[in-house]
């Protein structure tokens, strides 16, 4: 961590950490902070779901709701930026506080439920960045007093597909009641048909990913993985959040209801990823989170059958270099081992994640 890194940590940390948010996505909008220079190296362009990525770490859902300061992120180093969650309606979310820091352990624990401004919002935002170049994914979500969760997501989709590089239904946040419900087969059968229908009906051939949680035991990994098969979806993020608790050293906040992101997230992420891209094979394009905290901690995401990664919870911790950092890391290592693209490295350790116990 650089001096402006550890400058901007101890004024941010002065402040409760929703406020410590929305202080930094102000300063993005106003171009500041300023991260370091990601090399353009074309060792590490990734080309997945038709999409050609310029390096394969993104910033994941959840940081920019309302898709503020999607160039800001890219312009510190992402390969790509994922906004959202939107929700058809705006939502306040739950009540506050509902951010917890887990300093000893660089986690966090939210409760914060889609609090988001709506469609609306987020598309005049996206319409106003029509023609700028980089790969934008919007999140979308259900609001919580909706009569039909599923419908919701059908209108995201015809919303969204025309301005988004690709598309991502959320149905795996702890933060929503019966949200992750969706997960089942019989109701995720019914989404994902309906979803991808809507894509067509909207004219645009956006990709489609699903986002699951971490939580899930094997039957229900093999019950998305034959579902995202018969439906076409284009990928899968693994994962959201989890609600189990690891072992963790802080013991303030530790017991707050919410999902658990952050380092403590790393093995179990990993584990599910593997056992995803075991089910599924070598083509369906993964997306791996949960954890990532460096360029070492991003290509073990790879080994383990991730074509591209996303972090958010250690920038917090970490600062607005860290994007640059880890893409300057997976370059060297690129080089040093004489790869021709850093996509030859996935799947190297699927086999030892696949067998990590969750």
């Amino acid at each position: 961590m650089n001096a402006f890194d550890r400058l901007g940590r101890h004024l941010l940390f002065a402040f409760d950490p929703e406020a410590a948010h929305g202080l930094s996505i102000k300063a993005l909008r106003c171009g500041l902070p300023v991260g370091g220079r990601a090399p353009r190296d074309a060792r590490l362009r990734v080309r997945v779901a038709g999409l050609e990525f310029p390096n394969p770490l993104g910033m994941a859902a959840g940081y920019d709701k309302n898709a503020e300061v999607p160039d800001g992120l890219l312009g510190l180093g992402f390969g790509f930026a994922e906004v959202g969650t939107v929700t058809p309606l705006p939502q306040a979310g739950n009540p506050k506080p509902r951010i917890f820091r887990l300093v000893e352990d660089d986690a966090v624990i939210n409760r914060l439920g889609f609090n988001n401004e709506g469609h609306d919002a987020a598309e005049k935002r996206l319409i106003a960045r029509a023609g700028r170049p980089g790969i934008v994914g919007v999140n979308i979500g259900a609001n919580k007093d909706s009569t039909n969760r599923i419908g919701d997501y059908v209108r995201g989709v015809k919303r969204f597909a025309r301005h988004a590089s690709y598309l991502t239904v959320n149905i795996s946040s702890p933060n929503t009641p019966g949200l992750r419900n969706m997960q089942a087969r019989e109701q995720l059968a019914e989404l994902l048909a309906k979803v991808m229908l809507a894509r067509a009906e909207a004219g645009h051939a956006v990709p489609v990913f699903l986002k699951i949680a971490p939580d899930l035991h094997e039957a229900e990994l093999e019950d998305i993985a034959a579902e995202v098969t018969a439906k076409m979806v284009d990928g899968i993020i693994v994962s959201n959040t989890t609600i189990t608790r690891p072992t963790l050293r802080s013991s303030a906040n530790a017991g707050e209801t919410g999902g658990l992101s952050g380092k403590p997230l790393f093995s179990r992420s990993t584990a599910v990823l593997a056992r995803m891209r075991k089910l599924v094979g070598p083509e369906l394009a993964i997306i791996g989170v949960g954890g990532v905290d460096s360029a070492e901690t991003a290509l073990e995401k790879v080994r383990a059958g991730a074509d591209l990664v996303q972090l958010y919870t250690s920038m917090i911790y970490a600062g607005p270099s860290l994007p640059a950092r880890i893409v300057s890391g997976m370059a060297d290592f690129a080089a040093r081992e004489g790869l021709k693209s850093i996509s030859e490295l996935r799947d190297t350790r699927l086999d030892q994640w696949a067998t990590t116990p969750l």
